[in-house]
């Protein structure tokens, strides 16, 4: 597959998953950016058989190298502007509200957990693909997933429980 092919059919999805990361539109960007270029200097070395899988580990560790470089990361919550006819304002901010939430509970969970349940969920790759990009054994995934998706459920119940 030609990268630009790849970058067409990816770009958005590793968008989405560093910005869920990283929770700011100019960083997920850079990250994007320097996943891709990663990939262009790489591509080359290796043998890819799911290229969608390998992108999100590049991006996965480019993430991990933007981290340890900004130790004192300040993060801002601007959330990517949905146009749509049918959505009324109100409802697109409901939406932009219970989806923020939802990313600070994520946020909230142990690394491995926020970063498998990211990956599975929000991103739904296959376990395998998210146990390689993660360099962890199935059962582990397993684990970490069942134990994030129980700890965010909780913290969704306790909401709803105090709203009422």
């Amino acid at each position: 597959m030609e990268l630009d092919q790849a970058y067409q059919e990816n770009v958005n999805d590793l968008y989405r998953y560093l910005f869920s990361l990283s929770k700011d539109h100019f960083i997920a960007e850079d990250l994007v950016q320097e996943a891709f270029y990663r990939a262009y200097l790489h591509l080359e070395d290796y043998e890819i058989s799911n290229i969608r899988a390998w992108l999100f580990k590049v991006a996965y560790h480019a993430f991990i190298d933007f981290k340890r470089k900004n130790k004192r990361l300040v993060i801002q919550e601007q959330m990517e502007e949905r146009n749509s006819s049918k959505e009324t304002p109100e409802k697109r901010l409901l939406e932009k509200e219970g989806f923020q939430l939802l990313l600070n509970d994520i946020h909230t969970l142990r690394e491995q957990e926020r970063h498998v349940l990211l990956l599975c969920d929000l991103h739904q790759l296959a376990y395998d693909e998210a146990a390689e990009i993660l360099d962890m054994k199935i059962n582990t995934l397993k684990s970490h997933l069942h134990r994030g998706r129980k700890k965010v459920m909780d913290r969704v119940k306790e909401r709803k429980k105090a709203d009422e």
